[in-house]
């Protein structure tokens, strides 16, 4: 890509992020005098009412998964109520260790606590803690094997196996916390391939990572054989569940063909698990689950001799939001068993369409055998050029590397009465928009096309920071 194609390319991205520079104020400095409150609500209204129609008539992938104008105004509520709350002081505020304490516990159920025969409670029980989203719960869990591992082998340079369809957070654990990460490849159904992960272990790995389901594609991994291989060689096995976690129980008990995936399964060691995507709650909450109190003790963070008194946090953050935490429970509670039943049937109802609208669609592929969300691509047409008429029709989706491919993330919005079918129009109107004009210019397919084609990795590295920097502008 050249420099002026490179420029161009940033110059679209500052518009898309920054659409609001002509019709409102910018502050680059506190205002000597505070704006009137009422001005205030005024623009964050104009906001809200700009940016919600396309999540709200189910054209996002992801983002909202619930988006109920009743439920948003129910936890919005608990919010409200739970605004000043901060975990830190738990001495003002023991309802925050009430509600956290009962997150944990519901969700290390769901995941198989009783079954496993590791009840919550008990110092070998599933246990956990609240986090504020998927990375941050994948970050402490790898940062806990790590000191695990530390203290109980003395490995001090630690590795960890993962698919390359493990998420983003995986290596993001592996830079900040010095943990070699071997990637392996997948088999031919988008799972993780046993054998290489098998091949992939040195005397220095301490996790092995899984995921139910993975991002890119919707897939479960062979857990139960990923969790044998974890138990041969006496290392632990880390499932990551954020997309998945808050879904594949229900699809289960609905007779969704769910293969096992938690602390049912030997060897599953730590599950992270985002509540804010099917759980329903608001964004900014997650979960961390471990076997056992004393491999969690090494999440924690104490310090003994500060001046400023005895300190200690059990993730990574000191002050939390407490209002979070709260409405995450309230979300938990108020759904309910036969409301996240409910939910699940009717989106898995809706993805049943469209893979067989898509399915119609000729030069389309399902890529694995996803639940839940999934993906689609094609050997006969540029999937990206599609994902920008898709784009065009107001759809907001997510693009694939390795091979090319669209991610579907499908939510509570998606649903709804005619949502599903009218995607499968629009992806048909697109694709044969594609075919008939495959000499497209300009949208996000030269984009993807060049980062998944550019043999030199370090020049899409500088540009995703470039992409950053351009969000910081004013």
């Amino acid at each position: 890509m050249s420099a002026d194609s490179e420029m161009d390319v940033l110059g679209s991205l500052d518009a898309m992020m920054h659409p609001y520079r002509e019709k409102y104020q910018t502050f680059s400095e506190i205002p000597q005098q505070g704006v009137p409150r009422d001005q205030v609500l005024k623009q964050m209204e104009e906001l809200q009412q700009t940016e919600r129609d396309r999540w709200k008539e189910g054209f996002a992938s992801g983002s909202v998964y619930n988006g109920d104008d009743e439920h948003i105004a129910f936890v919005n509520k608990v919010y409200n109520l739970q605004s000043q709350v901060n975990q830190l002081h738990t001495d003002l505020w023991p309802s925050a260790a009430k509600f956290e304490a009962e997150i944990v516990a519901m969700t290390a159920n769901m995941l198989g606590a009783e079954k496993a025969g590791a009840p919550v409670g008990t110092e070998n029980g599933i246990c956990g803690s609240v986090t504020s989203g998927g990375s941050e719960s994948i970050l402490l869990a790898m940062k806990t094997h790590r000191d695990y591992f530390r203290e109980k082998r003395g490995i001090t340079a630690p590795e960890m196996v993962a698919p390359i369809s493990a998420h983003a957070a995986f290596h993001k654990a592996a830079q900040y916390f010095n943990i070699k990460i071997n990637v392996t490849p997948l088999d031919e159904n988008f799972r993780a391939n046993v054998a290489a992960m098998r091949a992939a272990i040195t005397p220095n790995t301490i996790a092995l990572v899984a995921s139910a389901v993975n991002f890119p594609y919707g897939t479960i991994d062979p857990i139960d054989e990923i969790g044998a291989l974890a138990e041969e060689h006496k290392i632990n096995l880390h499932v990551d569940g954020c997309l998945g976690g808050y879904l594949l129980p229900w699809a289960e008990k609905l007779g969704a063909p769910v293969p096992p995936f938690d602390f049912r399964v030997p060897g599953v060691s730590s599950m992270s698990c985002d509540t804010h995507k099917y759980g329903y709650a608001p964004k900014g909450t997650s979960v961390v689950l471990y076997r056992g109190q004393e491999l969690r003790q090494h999440q924690y963070f104490t310090l003994a001799d500060w001046p400023g008194g005895l300190y200690y946090s059990p993730t990574f953050s000191g002050s939390r939001p407490g209002g979070l935490s709260a409405a995450c429970w309230a979300s938990l509670v108020s759904v309910g068993e036969t409301g996240y039943l409910k939910a699940t049937g009717s989106i898995l109802d809706a993805v049943k369409k469209m893979h067989e609208g898509l399915l119609t669609i000729p030069g389309l592929k399902i890529l694995g055998q996803p639940i839940g969300p999934f993906a689609f691509g094609s050997d006969e047409v540029n999937i990206y050029q599609v994902m920008d008429q898709l784009s065009a029709r107001g759809w907001a989706l997510t693009g694939l590397l390795n091979p090319a491919a669209i991610h579907v993330s499908p939510t509570l919005r998606w649903a709804q009465p005619g949502v599903a079918e009218r995607f499968v129009a629009h992806v048909r109107e697109s694709v044969e928009y594609v075919r008939e004009n495959p000499d497209l210019e300009g949208g996000m397919a030269p984009i993807y096309g060049m980062a998944a084609a550019i043999p030199d990795r370090s020049f899409v590295h500088e540009m995703l920071r470039q992409v950053m920097d351009v969000y910081y502008r004013l």
